[in-house]
């Protein structure tokens, strides 16, 4: 295919007019660096949400079964059901309450949540993340609490300290109603690097929350931890089916507004530096189109020695081509480096700055994760590819009408 070792020699061949190689070669940096900004965008974004979502679901669960009443009774039938499907690695009950914790002139409202200390790691990762104590610290009747690492720091306590827990199931009385104050003894702190959790989770006895919030021997629900997390929407439907009075929730229907608003935020900067790979893909126009002017007189060469006006289209398109697949190699291998050394790069920039990039309480993390996944990168070189070869079509059209006679009339 003579066509295209002309066009190759063509793209290899150093050009009269240093002017057209320039705009050729600001062209594929243009493609490099779209493509390099959209691979290590779209990693850091799914580095982000899986970051987030393990971190999310180390304390929570996957699935939980709960009671239309906020009340489970005979949660035990509905554990044994739930514990029957074979993705079900574990069940474990769980009473759900608000409260205000009180040291001194400290007072920070927190989430309850009462767990049985035996069974909570078979749905959580409570074990792992203790700093200070452990969940088996726990005993019913002790009134003990064991705080998030933030927490404990607002509240200035430390394991062996007092804090008094004021639950909104107050007492009624002729002066009014009076909240109900207990004092716990902190036994342990966690840190779950999350800061919802850190800094507004306290864990207790399930028996003494129970006490508490006063629900009996009722329990708030059920959390289950499955072998596969994102089997959970299916498996919810079966257990729901099983249990068709109760409330079953996964964990994405527990956390809608975030992973929805991630999801549709990934695909957004995907359309948006898109457009940036399509400016810079299309900036080929211009070039091939000064080439075209350039060599008329080649081309009426080669049509004087039979070449087609196909084959002359074939060989502009061979040469965009090749800007196209330089500009997409060098940005596929750029952006891909980057994105699998982004936790080194990022800290380095910090400390260069002199600030920090990203802040716990604002962005739940306090490192910028990145997760490189194949089909992105795959996707975004082969739509970077098609671009580059659509701008080369008019140009390289244009070629094929060149004639001859016109072309080397002042040749």
């Amino acid at each position: 295919m003579y066509e295209l070792l002309i066009g190759l020699r063509y793209t290899r061949a150093k050009r009269r007019n240093s002017f057209i190689s320039f705009i050729s070669l600001v062209s594929m940096v243009g493609i490099a660096l779209g493509v390099a900004a959209l691979i290590i965008v779209l990693s850091v974004m799914n580095g982000f949400q899986e970051e987030v979502r393990n971190r999310i679901l180390a304390m929570a669960s996957h699935i939980t079964i709960s009671s239309p009443s906020n009340n489970l009774d005979h949660w035990q039938q509905a554990a044994q059901t739930a514990a029957q499907n074979p993705h079900v690695t574990g069940v474990a009950p769980y009473v759900l309450g608000q409260g205000l914790f009180t040291n001194g002139s400290q007072v920070k409202g927190v989430l309850v949540r009462g767990i049985e200390p035996q069974q909570e790691p078979k749905v959580s990762e409570i074990t792992d993340k203790m700093l200070v104590g452990s969940a088996s610290t726990l005993k019913a009747g002790d009134f003990s609490v064991i705080l998030g690492w933030n927490l404990a720091q607002e509240l200035g306590v430390m394991v062996g300290d007092r804090v008094t827990l004021i639950t909104p199931q107050g007492q009624v009385t002729p002066a009014g109603l009076i909240p109900r104050l207990r004092q716990l003894t902190v036994v342990g702190i966690f840190k779950a690097d999350y800061y919802p959790y850190d800094a507004n989770l306290a864990l207790l006895h399930i028996s003494d929350a129970q006490k508490l919030y006063r629900t009996g021997q009722g329990i708030s629900g059920v959390r289950i931890k499955l072998d596969d997390l994102f089997q959970a929407r299916m498996v919810a439907r079966e257990i729901n089916r099983s249990l068709p009075d109760l409330l079953v929730a996964d964990w994405s229907q527990e956390n809608p507004t975030y992973f929805r608003a991630v999801e549709i935020e990934k695909r957004m900067m995907f359309i948006i530096l898109t457009l940036i790979v399509a400016v810079a893909a299309f900036n080929l126009v211009s070039t091939l189109v000064m080439v075209v002017t350039d060599k008329q007189s080649d081309i009426a060469i080669l049509r004087t020695l039979g070449a087609s006006p196909t084959s002359i289209m074939k060989i502009f398109l061979v040469q965009g081509a090749m800007s196209g697949v330089i500009g997409t190699a060098s940005g596929v291998l750029g952006g891909v480096l980057v994105a699998l050394n982004i936790g080194t790069i990022v800290p380095f920039i910090e400390r260069v700055i002199g600030s920090q990039i990203l802040s716990a309480d604002v962005y739940l993390i306090s490192e910028l994760p990145s997760r490189v996944i194949p089909a992105d990168v795959i996707s975004i070189g082969l739509i970077s590819l098609l671009l580059a070869l659509l701008a080369t079509l008019y140009p390289s059209w244009r070629a094929s009408r060149v004639n001859p006679a016109e072309a080397l009339r002042y040749e």
